[in-house]
């Protein structure tokens, strides 16, 4: 290979390499940081970038989406002096990209290490039983920390989520046996309850059919009542139109003659009735005159008739 071959392949690597460094594409929601002769220059956004080469260099590449960072599992102790295991995620973002890389070495790292310490003094100041039930506020508590102190590193911190929370076995044994009692008492008065309003129920229904009872037997009565005014009222009436009958019948031709040939009927049928019943008889002193008697009792017809 001849001295102007290895000239041209020298050169043609040196234009490779100047093309390299001059050149620069950045992704989508990516933020490169440039620098100058060891000096910030500036922050290079999505897409195509020329650089100065041999002068220009890519520093830092941050992107710029959410990030997740699992916090490593760490002892706390709360208020009541119980040890527990706590572990986490981080949600976070870069806004910054320039404090990023001189605000902090590592931002990433800085932020699990304060989430730690942050947690524990937070568990510190509340007791076991409220370790579960206060979750959200242990979260907000822990993001406001990260955030207050983040704002530094030109990092936002999103949220923080309590992944889980391991207790001793001997604590889990006195919390089982307590949520088993509380079940067993929830149990108990769940069916006195339920025997108190079944017992309810039945006076209520009793009391109902009693009123219904009530109710029923005064509609009887007053069906009754009613039922027995209208038989009064009809007898009435058909006593009267009977008696109406009888007068026009009296009235009548020839009607006279019969009223006094029926009570003399009458007359006779209960005398002699009265002979079969009785072994004493009373003898009126007109018992040998009957038509006078019936005489008497036609006048009596007529003298009602005038009247």
């Amino acid at each position: 290979m001849d001295i102007a071959t290895i000239i041209s392949l020298a050169f043609l690597a040196l234009v490779i390499i100047t093309v390299v460094k001059t050149a620069q594409i950045v992704p989508q929601r990516s933020a490169y940081v440039v620098e100058r002769l060891g000096k910030y220059v500036k922050t290079l956004d999505a897409g195509f970038h020329l650089l100065i080469p041999f002068v220009d260099r890519i520093a830092y590449k941050h992107t710029l989406k959410e990030e997740a960072i699992d916090v490593p599992r760490q002892a706390c102790v709360t208020k009541d002096n119980i040890q527990v295991v706590v572990n986490g995620v981080i949600y976070l973002q870069v806004i910054d990209p320039k404090d990023a890389s001189y605000g902090i070495n590592d931002y990433r790292y800085a932020a699990m290490q304060l989430a730690q310490t942050t947690l524990r003094s937070v568990v510190g100041k509340i007791d076991l039983d409220k370790t579960f039930e206060e979750r959200d506020a242990i979260n907000v508590q822990v993001v406001h920390a990260l955030d207050e102190a983040a704002k530094q590193w030109g990092v936002k911190v999103m949220r923080y989520e309590i992944a889980d929370i391991e207790l001793p076995a001997t604590i889990l044994d006195a919390l089982e046996k307590q949520m088993r009692a509380e079940r067993e008492r929830r149990a108990v008065v769940a069916q006195s309850e339920g025997e108190r309003q079944a017992k309810i129920n039945v006076s209520e229904g009793i009391k109902q059919e009693t009123i219904n009872l009530s109710e029923a037997d005064k509609l009887r009565q007053i069906n009754e009542a009613e039922g027995k005014a209208r038989e009064i009222e009809l007898i009435a009436e058909a006593t009267a139109l009977g008696l109406r009958r009888v007068a026009e019948a009296i009235t009548s031709e020839g009607g006279k003659d019969a009223v006094a040939l029926r009570v003399a009927e009458q007359y006779v049928r209960e005398f002699g009735n009265l002979a079969k019943t009785n072994n004493t008889m009373i003898l009126p002193a007109e018992l040998s005159n009957i038509g006078s008697a019936v005489a008497a009792i036609t006048k009596t017809l007529e003298a009602a008739k005038a009247s």
